[in-house]
């Protein structure tokens, strides 16, 4: 009894710590990364882009997104340091080819978006 009694007194406020006092928010692909994407990466990732040029990625729809390049997938669902789009936009890569390329970089704030979005499996949502 002492045992249990002690895992929920340690182990409760953790676990409202870990969810943001019991919110669990969910990042929607529709309503939070897309709009991300048309502000900083549309630009050059739609056809005649030169972003679509280089690599082959599109960013108007959820499916182009993870399709993405003609090299292979930017996102790895449920993990955003194997995922290069998060890499890419969170400046975790070699400055001269951090996106966007050639612009001011995208906010800390819409970066943990996107991660957070990646790590919770990157659904169409």
């Amino acid at each position: 009894m002492r045992r249990s009694m002690l895992s929920v007194a340690f182990g409760l406020p953790l676990v409202l710590l870990f969810t943001g006092c019991g919110k669990l928010s969910t990042a929607s692909f529709e309503n939070d990364v897309h709009p991300i994407m048309q502000k900083h990466c549309v630009e050059c990732h739609l056809p005649g882009g030169a972003g679509f040029e280089a690599s082959g990625f599109l960013v108007d729809s959820y499916a182009s997104v993870m399709k993405g390049t003609k090299f292979g997938p930017v996102v790895v669902s449920g993990d955003a340091l194997s995922s290069s789009l998060y890499r890419l936009v969170a400046g975790e890569v070699d400055a001269s080819i951090q996106m966007p390329h050639g612009k001011d970089p995208i906010s800390t704030e819409e970066i943990a978006v996107i991660e957070k979005w990646i790590e919770q499996g990157a659904r169409d949502n």
